[in-house]
């Protein structure tokens, strides 16, 4: 608790972010449906929308993100949290003013811009944010909390979202959203960027990057013109074991995730013709179950180290998505959401395995880098899932399988936790000089 004391107002600022874009997720479906497809519980216009939607912005987040990540280290996070928290005001505001087809559209195109710029840029320099304030010792437990905030968050937007008409949710959303961007403005304070090492382990693993080949000293990155290149990125993760392996893993499990996302609730509303309603009772369990265990049970269990917490969180991200897939009654689904009490472990553990393989000015580009291997997957994603779902949704499916896409996305989970298993001792010790003479010669 000493070391979150410095956290409160991120705290904050993430609950408000989160809480904002929650609100309007049960309705999207319904006001998405409504717009393309009036009256209808199938739509592969709007299933094929969403997929060309994420691929985009997911090809974006993948350019952007280590960008972002990397000029906070330079010019401070709160400087560049001011650019995610400020932007996501302009799509929820153009679906509260109106929600026919024209606006509809208008936020499609303005909410695939401003995603490139708000879903890894946010995660990634709140992230940073805590690895600068939070020592090496705790810094496991830091992001589970932060993730149970940003779930705490989710689960307030869910639970508001409940009592309220699509207009007023997204009137509320939008004035949400400008209150955490007042707030960040004004209360967070910046950080020094000088993360707590306990044994001196965080090095930095760039030093030797090409853009920095010829420092004496540890990399001082100036504005744009010396931006991270993505030589040096390549070299960031070849840099140790340790940040290749959580790389690969970060892949299948951000493809199988992103597959899920995009097609579960469509598959949902097409099987048991689940409403707004439905859809937030549903979200409602899994923020709930998430915020209570990466508040409560990922502190308690943090000791046990973050590989094993790793496997847990991804066997049982395995099963929660397969029991989807075959689900057989409309209160299997509710189920299947319980398992998110352990599969929300992934992310803290492994965000908190690359924090610590990193000096302190590379802790933006390091998260920046796996937020953008992330943003990979999801721009392969739509590409793999968005057909099958169309296809297994549609009239004449090639067999009677609803879940077929959903239970694909679940072998790519099952291939990183496989991966997992596979590379034990992801979080073994580098030979940091060894590596260093390494890309010495390289250079």
């Amino acid at each position: 608790m000493k070391d979150l004391a410095g956290m409160w107002h991120l705290f904050a600022c993430v609950f408000l972010f989160n809480l904002s874009g929650s609100i309007v997720i049960p309705a999207i479906t319904d006001v998405t449906m409504e717009a393309l497809c009036p009256g209808k519980d199938e739509c592969s216009l709007a299933i094929y929308l969403s997929g060309f939607q994420q691929a985009v912005t997911g090809l974006g987040t993948l350019i952007v993100t280590p960008l972002i990540g990397n000029l906070s280290d330079k010019h401070g996070r709160k400087a560049l949290l001011t650019l995610p928290m400020t932007i996501a005001i302009i799509p929820l505001a153009i679906l509260a003013y109106d929600r026919s087809r024209v606006f509809f559209y208008a936020y499609f195109a303005v909410k695939m811009f401003t995603g490139i710029f708000c879903e890894g840029s946010m995660q990634c320099l709140s992230l940073a944010y805590t690895a600068d304030t939070v020592s090496e010792r705790s810094r496991a437990s830091a992001f589970g909390v932060l993730s149970g905030v940003s779930m705490a968050g989710f689960v307030s937007g869910t639970i508001t979202s409940r009592f309220l008409t699509s207009s007023s949710t997204f009137q509320l959303s939008t004035i949400v959203a400008i209150v955490g961007a007042l707030y960040m403005r004004v209360f967070l304070a910046e950080t020094n960027r000088r993360g707590t090492s306990i044994n001196g382990s965080s090095q930095p693993l760039c030093a030797s990057c090409p853009s920095n080949a010829n420092a004496s000293s540890p990399p001082k990155l100036s504005p744009l013109r010396n931006a991270p290149s993505l030589n040096d990125m390549i070299y960031l993760l070849k840099s140790s074991s340790t940040m290749s392996r959580a790389a690969v893993i970060v892949f299948f499990n951000g493809l199988g995730e992103t597959g899920i996302q995009a097609s579960l609730l469509y598959y949902l509303k097409a099987l048991f013709h689940f409403n707004k309603d439905q859809f937030a009772d549903l979200l409602l369990i899994v923020g709930i179950a998430g915020a209570i265990s990466q508040l409560i049970l990922m502190p308690m269990l943090a000791p046990l180290g973050e590989e094993k917490l790793l496997n847990v969180g991804l066997l049982a991200g395995c099963a929660n998505i397969f029991l989807y897939s075959v689900a057989w009654s409309s209160w299997v689904p509710y189920l299947a959401s319980s398992f998110v009490v352990l599969s929300v472990f992934t992310h803290p553990c492994i965000r908190s395995i690359v924090s610590k393989k990193v000096g302190s000015d590379e802790q933006g580009m390091a998260q920046g880098c796996i937020t953008g291997i992330a943003s990979v997957a999801s721009i392969l994603s739509p590409f793999v899932f968005t057909p099958l779902t169309v296809l297994f949704l549609s009239d004449n499916p090639p067999f009677n399988f609803k879940g077929f896409s959903i239970m694909c996305s679940g072998f790519s989970t099952l291939a990183a936790f496989t991966l997992s298993i596979m590379m034990r001792d992801i979080t073994e010790p580098i030979l940091y000089h060894k590596h260093i003479d390494t890309i010495h010669a390289q250079v």
